[in-house]
């Protein structure tokens, strides 16, 4: 089976083609990039395998990567809903509820501020690559970016859908991850970049 990175990467490719200029995303926009989100134990290795051949092509980037995640943390920490010490959230519905209000206004640690582009890119997770071509909600609704397909119509929207299929493949793939590598849960950016955080034979992953 093709690695999912190129199944979703080939999917995207096809939503825009199909949105056409109803897709305004382009480097240097990153309202999606403020607020953090939950990721896969998948999308926090690829990170990681990122961060770790950064450091190694451009040590000044990654330096700078270092920083915004040590000052993220230290913002982050005290009111993280879930265990600080391995950066899983939390997965009851007090978490939850928290989770609705944290952080919202939080950067996310590999964006640059100075251009609005991500040091990360090619190591991003599902979620961020996704981001912006019409998909279904889990209630069976089709989301947008707030940016994107403001003067579309129903029907235009909907022929741009994103491959519905893609969730499923994602949570088959993050299944295998996670069992293969005795982890669960979701955690953040920053906690999935942290120094001291994670075993380092998945940094390669």
């Amino acid at each position: 089976m093709p690695d999912l990175i190129q199944i979703v990467d080939a999917a995207v490719a096809d939503a825009y083609l199909r949105g056409g200029k109803h897709l305004v995303c382009k480097p240097g926009c990153s309202q999606c990039c403020v607020g953090v989100f939950p990721i896969a134990q998948e999308d926090a290795a690829r990170l990681r395998a990122g961060l770790a051949s950064l450091e190694l092509t451009d040590p000044q980037r990654a330096a700078r990567i270092h920083a915004r995640v040590a000052e993220s943390l230290a913002r982050l920490d005290p009111w993280f809903p879930g265990d600080r010490a391995t950066g899983i959230l939390g997965e009851d519905y007090e978490a939850a509820i928290l989770f609705e209000e944290f952080a919202n206004d939080e950067p996310c640690p590999v964006l640059d501020l100075d251009d609005g582009t991500c040091d990360l890119y090619e190591s991003r997770p599902i979620l961020c690559r996704t981001f912006g071509p019409p998909m279904r909600t889990e209630e069976g609704n089709l989301a947008t970016c707030e940016l994107c397909y403001i003067h579309a119509t129903t029907d235009e929207i909907v022929a741009c859908e994103l491959e519905p299929g893609l969730p499923a493949m994602e949570e088959v793939s993050n299944a295998a991850f996670n069992a293969a590598h005795g982890l669960h849960g979701e955690t953040l950016v920053a906690y999935a970049l942290r120094t001291q955080y994670g075993d380092s034979s998945l940094r390669s992953e």
